[in-house]
């Protein structure tokens, strides 16, 4: 399976040794594929630059371990995604152009609504629904 990260699950497991870098590891183990594109990479590791760099090294170690595409220019999306912000429309893009399975964001408050519906092929989950999936 492919699964795209949004950049907040990237900043969470680059910044502490918890539940979802184990979950992230869990997911590589078993086959899995972890995505993300530029444009999220970018996000999460400004991010960490601003409020956690001592995750920037793990980060950089994540990046190995994943594929990372190019940031996508344009993408059209369904009108089921119009609820989601303008900053938040390219990474389902992303998801939905690098043809992952899942996309995985803790963002209750934008994805909330869209968790467990599929658009274009794609999952929307949070980072529980991703625990369930995996193990259960």
């Amino acid at each position: 399976m492919r699964i795209f990260l949004d950049a907040n699950i990237l900043f969470s497991a680059a910044r502490a040794d918890g539940a979802i870098r184990q979950l992230l590891d869990i997911a590589v183990a078993t086959g899995h594929e972890l995505w993300a594109d530029a444009y999220v990479f970018e996000e999460a590791r400004r991010n960490l630059a601003a409020k956690a760099a001592a995750g920037l090294p793990v980060l950089k170690a994540m990046a190995a371990r994943m594929k990372i595409g190019d940031m996508l220019v344009s993408g059209t999306l369904p009108p089921d995604a119009a609820i989601l912000p303008e900053k938040d429309r390219p990474v389902l893009a992303a998801a939905i152009h690098h043809h992952c399975d899942l996309l995985v964001t803790g963002d209750r408050t934008h994805f909330g609504p869209l968790y467990g519906k599929t658009i274009q092929g794609v999952s929307i989950l949070s980072p529980a629904m991703l625990a369930e999936a995996l193990l259960g």
